[in-house]
C-alpha cells in the first residue's frame, strides 16, 4: 500500500473527523456523520496496519480516532465493570510474561542463601559476629518463635502485609534502575543464610523451615515475582528490540506495573496464614499444607490463566484505545 496516496485519498474524511471529534456541541446529523466517519476511520487504520504496520500516518489516524470516539462513548468505563478484564486478562498475562525470571531469581537467591548458611556453619568466626553465644542461643531458641506470637493475629497480619507489599512495589518502582533488585535479593539471601546458620548451630533448623514454610512459600514467591517484574522493566529499555527505548519503556512499564495489584492480593493471603495459621498449635503437614495450596493457586493463576490470556494475544497492556497511539507526530 502505498500510504501517502491512501492517505492524500482520505484526508477529508480525516479531516472532517478530526474537526467533529473537537467541536463542544454537535447536532444530531453531526453525531450521525461523527459515528460514520469513525466507524470507516477505524477500517482505513486497519487496513493501513495490515499493509504497512506501524507508520506515522496510522498513529496520527489512532490519535484522531481516540479523541473523537470520547463524544460518543464519554469517560472510560466504570471501574467496576472493568475488573473482570483487569483480572481475567491483564494481570494474568502480565504475571505469566515474568514467569521463567521469577524461577530464575529464585534459584539464585536460594543457592546465595545456602551458600552463606554453609560459609557461617563452617567457620564459627563468622556466627561470632552475630553476638554473643547466650544472645544466639536466645535468638534459636525464643526470638525466632516468640517472633510468630508476639502480637495478635490482626496486628501482626497487617504488618507483615503492608511491610512486604512496601518492598514488592519498590522493586517494580525501582527495578528500572538495575541495581536496587540485585541488592535485595542479596541482603535477603544472606539474612535468611546467617539466620539458618545461627538455628543449625543450637540444632534448631528445622524450626527454621517449619516456621517458615506455612506462609513463606507464597510470600517470598510473590516477592520473586516482584522482582523479576523489576528485572524486565529495566531489560525494556536496555534491549528494546525493535521498539525504541521510551515506546518499549512505556508499554512494559504499563503492563507490568499492574502486577503490583496482583502482589499486594498474594501477599495479603500469605499474611493471614503468618498471623493466624503459623501461630497455631496444629500439626505441620496441615499448616504447610495450608501455604502449599496458596502457592499452587497463585502459581495456576500466573501459569494456567496467564498462559491462556497470552496464547489470545494479550500482554498485560492496555488496549490500543486506552494506551493511545505510540507515537505522536505534529503536523
Amino acid at each position: 500500500m502505498d500510504l501517502d496516496s491512501y492517505s492524500a485519498a482520505h484526508r477529508e474524511d480525516w479531516d472532517r473527523l478530526a474537526q467533529l471529534g473537537s467541536q463542544r456541541r454537535l447536532s444530531g446529523d453531526e453525531v450521525d456523520e461523527l459515528i460514520d466517519l469513525y466507524q470507516s476511520g477505524a477500517t482505513n487504520l486497519s487496513a493501513m496496519k495490515t499493509s504497512s504496520g506501524q507508520s506515522v500516518q496510522a498513529d496520527r489516524l489512532s490519535l484522531t480516532l481516540s479523541r473523537a470516539r470520547l463524544r460518543f462513548t464519554g469517560a472510560s468505563a466504570n471501574l467496576l465493570s472493568q475488573l473482570p478484564q483487569f483480572f481475567v486478562v491483564q494481570l494474568p498475562a502480565a504475571l505469566y510474561r515474568v514467569r521463567w525470571m521469577s524461577l530464575a531469581l529464585a534459584a539464585a537467591t536460594c543457592v546465595v542463601g545456602f551458600l552463606f548458611a554453609w560459609w557461617a556453619i563452617s567457620n564459627p568466626q563468622v556466627l561470632a559476629n552475630f553476638g554473643s553465644p547466650a544472645e544466639r542461643e536466645a535468638l534459636a531458641r525464643d526470638d525466632f518463635v516468640g517472633y510468630y506470637s508476639e502480637f495478635s493475629g490482626g496486628s501482626f497480619t497487617g504488618f507483615v502485609w503492608t511491610n512486604n507489599a512496601w518492598i514488592a512495589a519498590q522493586c517494580i518502582a525501582f527495578g528500572i534502575i538495575g541495581v536496587y533488585v540485585p541488592y535485595l535479593l542479596f541482603n535477603t539471601a544472606q539474612q535468611l543464610g546467617f539466620t539458618a546458620a545461627i538455628m543449625n548451630e543450637f540444632d534448631r533448623l528445622d524450626v527454621f523451615f517449619l516456621y517458615i514454610a506455612p506462609h513463606g512459600q507464597l510470600e517470598l514467591y510473590a516477592i520473586f515475582v516482584a522482582a523479576a517484574t523489576g528485572v524486565m522493566i529495566f531489560w525494556s529499555w536496555v534491549a528494546p528490540g525493535a521498539r525504541t527505548r521510551a515506546q518499549a519503556l512505556a508499554e512494559d512499564g504499563r503492563a507490568l506495573f499492574t502486577i503490583v495489584v496482583g502482589l499486594i492480593l498474594a501477599l495479603l493471603v500469605s499474611g493471614v496464614i503468618e498471623g493466624y495459621v503459623t501461630r497455631q498449635d496444629w500439626p505441620w503437614p496441615i499448616k504447610i499444607g495450608i501455604g502449599t495450596v496458596a502457592l499452587a493457586g497463585f502459581l495456576a493463576y500466573q501459569w494456567i490463566l496467564g498462559g491462556r490470556s497470552v496464547r489470545a494475544g494479550n500482554t498485560g497492556d492496555l488496549s490500543e484505545f486506552d494506551a493511545g497511539a505510540t507515537h505522536v507526530v505534529a503536523d
